[in-house]
């Protein structure tokens, strides 16, 4: 009621907190790849191994964009100029 009065969220919207797990599953993917925590741990129940899995991908259209260029840095020789 104090956040809808203060202008912070629109009225008839509420804010649900953060699940524990969201927030667990959040910072483990922040900190390692999920390829190093299935090695790790032996036993991660599949609800956890689904929310590290879903916080591991980008969620920005930038970094969306950033991470699926297939630019590796090398030039492909074949197109490279004066090559024929």
């Amino acid at each position: 009621a104090a956040a809808t009065a203060l202008g912070l969220l629109p009225l008839g919207k509420t804010q649900s907190p953060e699940s524990l797990l969201d927030i667990a599953a959040r910072k483990v993917a922040e900190k390692w790849p999920f390829q190093r925590v299935e090695e790790r741990f032996e036993r991660i129940p599949e609800p956890v191994q689904r929310r590290i899995v879903y916080w591991s991908f980008p969620r920005s259209e930038k970094e969306i964009c950033m991470y699926s260029s297939f630019n590796t840095g090398a030039e492909d020789p074949a197109t490279a100029p004066g090559v024929a």
